[in-house]
């Protein structure tokens, strides 16, 4: 994941219900003893804004069956879109008594085509034909399905990855500007 940056500090996160105490603050704090709890009907979901277009290529998913049995996700769906209104699904996986990180691939990887976790299974390996990244403002994660038919979702983080930018591995480097003519070198200095 060197490659990649996680750019999900960057948006607006909003989520469908939660149980008081176990919300967003708690789905993005960095620690996998903490979880998000549904409140609600299904599909509980989880909407990231960006107040940009940006390039995402994949969703990582902290889940723990052997603690939350019942409420872990079994089936979760990846829309994207400018606003909820327009929302596209481009992935739906199927996770079996999912442990720890599981990635979710939006994109082909033009160096690397393998699948990471064996526990998350795509509907769709092709993914759309989308190569390396898909362009969007927004990001909607659906738990569709818990495990066991359970009713409200644990999932302990998020976090949504984008390709570093070719600029971002560089420094910029800025041309020197020489003054060509006499007129043009009485500013070239600074008093």
């Amino acid at each position: 994941m060197s490659e990649q940056r996680e750019i999900g500090s960057e948006a607006v996160w909003s989520l469908s219900s939660a149980k008081p105490g176990n919300g967003v603050e708690q789905l993005r704090d960095g620690s996998t003893e903490t979880f998000w709890q549904s409140d609600g009907p299904q599909p509980h979901l989880v909407n990231i804004q960006f107040m940009k277009k940006v390039r995402v290529s994949t969703i990582r998913i902290f889940t723990n069956f052997k603690v939350d049995e019942s409420y872990t996700p079994s089936c979760i769906s990846v829309r994207i879109g400018t606003s909820e209104s327009d929302l596209q699904e481009i992935q739906v996986v199927d996770l079996k008594e999912p442990e720890g990180w599981m990635s979710i691939k939006l994109a082909q990887s033009s160096e690397d085509p393998s699948l990471e976790n064996q526990a998350c299974t795509p509907r769709d390996p092709e993914m759309g034909g989308a190569v390396d990244f898909v362009r969007t403002h927004m990001v909607q994660i659906a738990i569709i399905a818990n495990h066991q038919n359970g009713r409200d979702t644990h999932v302990r983080q998020i976090q949504v990855f984008g390709p570093r930018s070719a600029e971002m591995q560089l420094p910029r480097q800025v041309p020197s500007l020489r003054a060509q003519t006499p007129a043009l070198q009485q500013f070239a200095t600074i008093r």
